[in-house]
């Protein structure tokens, strides 16, 4: 059995172009750049959710959110009953951490924090990364300023989300400065302990950046001086976690772990892409069209590499669709490690993308995303995406709003071919219709064996899906 460390890195709304190695020429990225050359870079790479806390959940369990009720930000909660990466590597005598944002489940049934934390109609969503099976933690239940984390840049009062570590105390020491340093600041020390006592880990990194309130040091600002304020404080803030970055691979080689160690980076959704009341948020899709919240590629698609050196070719190049689903899978296939039960997983393994011998995608991706904002994107809310197409639709009766595009000639998905496509779209949306019964199966604790009450209905939160008699 292959028993690898393992380091998944994430950004929260960083953009499909706002990294070197995806074509920015403006912000400095050079150790995700050089990262990507190092080893595997994804140029077709999908965020499970077009939001946050859904792809969070995608990447622990390798399922799609809708089978257990995460189904946009600050809702629901991630299950006891699922079978997370933490408990698998646990079970195989890994060490666990987690640190940054979780937005998984509120953190503190005590104290009023964040998004939900400490209101009595939110106890049910208590959820804490160490009852998830993580031994070390410091974590917050949503954002923070990506600089000076603990505090409001525009009253200097406290911001109103904690850092919380596994005992379930909050944290108030080391918080000044850029948010991605204080997070790797206890990422760097779970490792080098993990290393010392030979004992293989899981560190989960998921940065705040750049997420508004978007915040950059001076120091970070100057790099940008040529450009207006807005621009300063979002270049400023990515450079600055591209830095930290830089930072965890010294000290994987510093320690002489980094050849058994793989470390994956990628974004939780596409960027926010507004420049906002502050002109802060200045994320690029590169051209993708749409954005955050939205199921078209500027949404989903997302800047990806990894890195696995003398087992991950240096230069290499994936254009199949990859998906956070595929974590779970994955890594469960490195560790030569079987699911205990048979509950499906919507992800596949990418053993045979890293080792060059995959280049076709055997499952499509499935989406399907219900939000406030949706119908500011003129989209709709199922997709799946396959090798060459995506379908997207709401299975309506008539058809009439299903979209196809060739995503291998229209990236940008500017035209329409669904009248050429119609055996392939009538093919995915009888993929869809019979994915969703299995949603609704797995929602009802249907995968599980012990009881388990859904905190919502599955029609409350799927909507009409046009399948039911």
């Amino acid at each position: 059995m292959s028993t690898p460390n393992v380091i998944l890195v994430m950004c929260d709304d960083l953009g499909y172009g706002d990294v070197g190695f995806n074509g920015n020429e403006v912000i400095q990225t050079p150790h995700l750049d050089a990262m990507a050359a190092d080893g595997l870079r994804f140029t077709r790479f999908y965020a499970g959710g077009p939001v946050c806390s859904p792809t969070r959940g995608t990447c622990l369990t390798g399922r799609h959110y809708f089978r257990y009720g995460v189904t946009t930000a600050n809702r629901g909660h991630l299950p006891n009953q699922e079978i997370t990466l933490a408990r698998m590597l646990k079970s195989q005598g890994y060490r666990t951490g987690h640190f940054g944002k979780w937005h998984l489940g509120t953190l503190t049934q005590d104290v009023r924090d964040s998004r939900r934390g400490g209101r009595e109609d939110t106890h049910a969503h208590y959820a804490p990364p160490w009852e998830r099976d993580f031994d070390v933690c410091f974590s917050t239940e949503a954002r923070v300023p990506t600089w000076n984390p603990m505090v409001n840049e525009q009253t200097g009062e406290f911001f109103g989300t904690y850092y919380w570590n596994e005992k379930g105390e909050s944290v108030d020491e080391n918080m000044e400065g850029d948010d991605c340093r204080v997070v790797m600041d206890r990422a760097l020390p779970f490792i080098q302990e993990s290393v010392k006592n030979d004992q293989p880990f899981l560190s989960v990194i998921w940065f705040h950046t750049p997420h508004e309130p978007v915040v950059a040091g001076p120091e970070y600002r100057a790099m940008y001086s040529d450009y207006d304020e807005g621009e300063q404080h979002y270049y400023g803030c990515v450079t600055a976690m591209d830095e930290q970055v830089g930072r965890l691979r010294a000290e994987l080689k510093a320690l002489g772990v980094d050849e058994n160690t793989m470390v994956w980076f990628c974004s939780d959704n596409g960027p926010e892409g507004q420049t906002g009341q502050d002109g802060r948020q200045r994320g690029s899709t590169a051209g993708l069209r749409g954005r955050k919240r939205s199921l078209f590629n500027g949404g989903v698609g997302v800047p990806a590499c990894m890195v696995w050196p003398g087992h991950v070719n240096e230069g290499s190049v994936s254009e199949m669709p990859c998906s956070t689903l595929d974590y779970f899978p994955t890594i469960m296939d490195v560790m030569d490690s079987d699911m205990p039960d048979t509950r499906p997983i919507d992800g596949i393994s990418l053993v045979p993308v890293l080792n060059g011998e995959m280049s076709t995608r055997p499952v499509p991706i499935p989406y399907r995303f219900l939000n406030q904002k949706d119908k500011m994107f003129d989209a709709p809310t199922l997709a799946m995406i396959d090798n060459q197409y995506k379908y997207l639709t709401n299975l309506s009766d008539t058809g009439e709003e299903d979209l196809c595009y060739d995503l291998l000639a229209d990236p940008f998905e500017t035209n329409n071919v669904i009248d050429t496509q119609r055996a392939f779209a009538n093919k995915m949306q009888a993929a869809l219709r019979e994915w969703l019964a299995s949603c609704e199966h797995s929602h009802h604790g249907g995968d599980y064996d012990e009881p388990f009450s859904p905190v919502f209905s599955f029609e409350e939160v799927s909507g009409d899906w046009s399948m039911r008699s």
